[in-house]
């Protein structure tokens, strides 16, 4: 399996991890209310897991997103994006300007 697949996979469970305990802290610290609503209510297990996927997709994605930019310093063989100056004149095309009188306006 590529590094980059086995990468994702791994900040994904991690993500998901984060969502439960993230949800687990809602409930039992009855944040709004919530806990108490959810316990009452007999299709609560419901909005439990609705929560904690809806909340794992996002952790995931700024989990992955956090290791990715901090993979920045790691590869040293990739290109440098610094502007190199080469002493040549560089073209460049200019479209024709469009008059309102050309296009039947005024």
């Amino acid at each position: 399996m590529p590094g980059l697949i086995r990468l994702y996979i791994q900040q994904v469970i991690t993500g998901f991890g984060l969502a439960a305990l993230f949800v687990g802290m809602l409930l039992w610290m009855n944040v709004a209310n919530l806990g108490s609503l959810i316990g009452a209510s007999d299709i609560g297990w419901v909005a439990v897991v609705m929560l904690w996927v809806f909340n794992g997709i996002v952790f995931a994605g700024v989990q992955f997103a956090i290791v990715i930019m901090r993979m920045e310093g790691r590869d040293p063989s990739g290109g440098k994006r610094e502007p190199r100056v080469t002493g040549e004149r560089a073209r460049v095309k200019v479209a024709e300007e469009k008059r309102p009188e050309m296009l039947g306006r005024k």
